[in-house]
């Protein structure tokens, strides 16, 4: 929202709440006044859900009523813990795709056809390699199954009316970090499953220890490999996604959002330690079901496609994570 709202964008965020704050949209409105931009009139905030019809096609009747058509959607909304879609993949299945195909039915029948969609990684099968979009699509868990299952609709959609839709499908690999000004960042209402908050949380005293899954994995120091990206860098390839599919002809693509860089678990702890100066307590414990040891993006496509690419390293996503950690230990409660 803060990018669009930076390059003119009008922009309507939609969300059900659920895991996040309403705050973190203050805040994007706050970032904007500081650097002297007037946006209020840009952004409309609309609580709703998914999984309703009613709601979702409220949003594009509305637009439509004040002439103004919703003429993209960036849809991000879904549950994303791996550990708890193994443990209740119905809530899964529910959530992540009957709620995209109400938007998708809505975006249909409002003629609008442009959509970048936040896919996940996960739909990659298990590679030592640096994993390109050709790499086979083999989900080892039910999130996984579900990101998968949208982009499979989505294919659907694009080949019924392939003069129309634009689509992008970005496969996030593991987004952490804030943006720097320390006024967003990440607080999950729900359970925390990620590692990065489980540092910051460990780091600043609320809880005792984290656990590491797996000690005995094949990489170098026995802890599970991933490609972290910047979240402001994630961001910015939505912006470039957007820009690219808005003015080339109706396509569907398929691209990864990554560094290329894999870090272990254990370095990527060391790596905050360092930088910021504290100390992480953690414990080793088994491997948890549904976990690979290695994913790691070959973004060359996304780079050469986009003309985009990383501009943070791992060191900044430490420092701009700690620093919306310290200014606020509790989140935006």
């Amino acid at each position: 929202c803060l990018l669009l709202l930076e390059k003119g964008y009008n922009v309507i965020a939609f969300d059900s709440f659920e895991n996040s704050s309403i705050k973190s949209l203050e805040n994007v409105k706050k970032i904007l006044e500081i650097k002297k931009k007037k946006v209020s009139d840009n952004i409309q905030i609309i609580k709703g859900d998914l999984k309703k019809k009613v709601d979702v096609t409220e949003i594009f009747e509305r637009s439509l009523k004040f002439n103004q058509p919703i003429q993209a959607v960036i849809h991000m909304a879904g549950l994303k813990s791996v550990l708890e879609s193994t443990n209740d993949p119905l809530s899964y299945w529910e959530n992540n795709t009957s709620g995209s195909i109400n938007l998708f039915q809505a975006m249909k029948n409002y003629e609008c056809k442009t959509i970048v969609f936040s896919s996940s990684a996960t739909v990659y099968e298990n590679s030592k390699n640096l994993i390109n979009e050709d790499q086979e699509l083999k989900p080892v868990n039910p999130y996984g199954n579900t990101k998968l299952s949208i982009e499979n609709i989505l294919n659907d959609l694009y080949l019924s009316d392939s003069s129309k839709w634009r689509i992008v499908l970005l496969r996030y690999f593991n987004p952490i970090g804030a943006h720097p000004s320390g006024l967003i960042g990440e607080d999950p209402q729900s359970k925390v499953n990620n590692i990065f908050p489980k540092i910051t949380n460990a780091a600043i005293g609320l809880i005792d220890e984290i656990k590491i899954y797996g000690s005995d994995w094949p990489t170098k120091d026995g802890t599970g490999v991933r490609d972290y990206i910047h979240v402001m860098d994630l961001a910015e390839g939505h912006l470039s996604a957007l820009n690219y599919i808005k003015q080339n002809d109706p396509k569907i693509l398929a691209l990864n959002l990554g560094t290329g860089i894999g870090t272990s678990v254990l370095n990527l702890i060391n790596t905050f330690e360092r930088v910021n100066n504290v100390n992480i307590p953690f414990k080793f414990e088994s491997r948890r079901v549904g976990d690979n040891a290695i994913v790691v993006a070959d973004n060359s496509l996304a780079k050469s496609t986009l003309n985009w690419e990383p501009q943070r390293d791992l060191e900044d996503m430490c420092k701009d994570g700690w620093n919306w950690k310290l200014t606020n230990p509790n989140g935006y409660k």
